[in-house]
């Protein structure tokens, strides 16, 4: 789901969209592989070697992020190769920038 928040009517809609995206991001293992990911493409077995989680629970938290397409997988021999999909984090980025700018000491944060 690729997400454009000005794009979208209510508030309300918003948040229905963007939540999913949100939880998906909110677990710090998902949150750690993402950050892996923004350095380069991985492996399932390179995740699990750089991150220190177990094969089964890096493929278990890369699952809700390929759902929300946030990861994407290009299959390579036997492997599948995993990227952060910037496009569909923008949805959620642009988001808290939003909310982050509604208050002078975010508007500064934001804008410095």
């Amino acid at each position: 789901m690729r997400l454009e928040p000005v794009a979208v009517g209510s508030a309300a809609e918003r948040a229905q969209l963007l939540a999913p995206q949100l939880k998906a991001m909110g677990d710090p293992n998902r949150l750690h592989l993402l950050l892996l990911l923004a350095e380069g493409p991985h492996t399932v077995r390179e995740l699990t070697e750089a991150s220190g989680m177990g094969q089964t629970l890096v493929s278990h938290h890369l699952a809700p992020l390929r759902e929300q397409g946030l990861v994407t997988i290009t299959p390579q021999g036997r492997s599948n190769v995993y990227s952060l999909c910037c496009e569909a984090l923008s949805g959620p980025v642009k988001l808290l920038a939003t909310l982050a700018a509604m208050t002078p000491e975010g508007a500064d944060a934001c804008c410095s």
